[in-house]
């Protein structure tokens, strides 16, 4: 039976790309909290994932030329989206709340790092049934 990587840690593995993308738009946020004029943005992880899937299930695959050539994908950058402000305006126009960003970032970072995990298992579960000859 053959083994199917994308079918095994895809899911993961979008989830990965997106928490990454995710956590360089809070540190962008972050960056610029002083910045007059600067709106903060922020990525929607349920659109992203769907995006990310339907990029996985070929949508947007990259054309071969030939049939020797490696199949691979589009790079997914996932669309950000201004985020609403909880507090009103400061004056100056920034709509960054940093103790907001920080928690978010905190958030997303444990999220990825659960995300990591369960993925490291799917593998060490894959490895450890290939070394074991597949139960037989």
């Amino acid at each position: 039976m053959a083994i199917n990587l994308d079918r095994l840690a895809g899911f993961h593995h979008n989830a990965l790309k997106v928490r990454a993308d995710k956590m360089e738009v809070i540190a962008g946020n972050l960056a610029n909290a002083n910045t007059p004029g600067y709106k903060a943005r922020d990525i929607d992880f349920q659109k992203a994932m769907q995006q990310a899937q339907g990029a996985q299930s070929g949508s947007s695959a990259m054309i071969r030329t030939h049939d020797k050539h490696i199949a691979g994908t589009k790079n997914a950058r996932f669309e950000s989206e201004f985020r609403i402000p909880n507090q009103p305006d400061t004056g100056d126009g920034n709509t960054v709340d940093v103790q907001t960003e920080r928690n978010a970032f905190l958030e997303n970072g444990m999220r990825y790092e659960a995300s990591l995990m369960l993925l490291n298992g799917k593998f060490s579960g894959m490895k450890k049934a290939l070394s074991s000859g597949g139960g037989q």
